[in-house]
């Protein structure tokens, strides 16, 4: 199976990113044939062309529809989100309040993985429990999407015109991977 990186367009939503440039055969450093190279081609072939490098963007920017306002009355839009790890989404599981609200969960998940937002020092459940409910909806489909991996859009062809576009296809609830 074909692992790809995802990247934020300009849009904020994640999009499929193509393979980098092949690593060329010298970059290893030794100058020498590898095993599967041109040691076991015949003499005057090319060799084989080296497998594809893939970089996975693990970071996210994205602006909030709203905004959060701070105590200042300051509105902080644009913010960063990390890929999640399995962590990420276990340990809320112990949280007590998630225990006693199951739908607090996504608030705490926020929490961890918004690594900024706007010039606040720090980022925590507190400041995602006190963002606009449009902007928590936001952030939720914005994780999603970024940990599905890109494969939450599907390409399809309008029946009547034969126009192409992409349709959103629906997932589980957050943190329900």
């Amino acid at each position: 199976m074909r692992r790809t990186a995802v990247r934020a367009a300009a849009s904020g939503e994640p999009q499929e990113v193509l393979p980098a440039a092949a690593v060329p055969e010298s970059a290893s450093g030794n100058g020498s044939a590898s095993a599967t190279g041109s040691a076991f081609s015949a003499p005057g072939a090319a060799a084989a062309p080296a497998p594809a490098a893939y970089r996975l963007q693990t970071e996210f920017p994205f602006e909030l529809p709203r905004g959060y306002v701070d105590d200042a009355g300051t509105v902080h839009r644009d913010g960063v989100m990390r890929l999640a790890t399995a962590r990420d989404e276990l340990v809320p599981l112990r949280d007590i309040r998630v225990q006693e609200n199951p739908a607090y969960l996504s608030v705490v998940l926020l929490g961890r993985v918004i690594t900024r937002l706007g010039s606040l020092p720090l980022v925590h459940d507190g400041v995602v429990e006190n963002m606009f409910a449009s902007d928590l909806a936001f952030l939720q489909d914005f994780y999603r999407q970024v940990n599905a991996e890109g494969h939450t859009r599907a390409s399809v062809q309008c029946p009547h015109c034969s126009e192409p576009f992409e349709v959103e296809l629906g997932g589980s609830r957050l943190g329900e991977s």
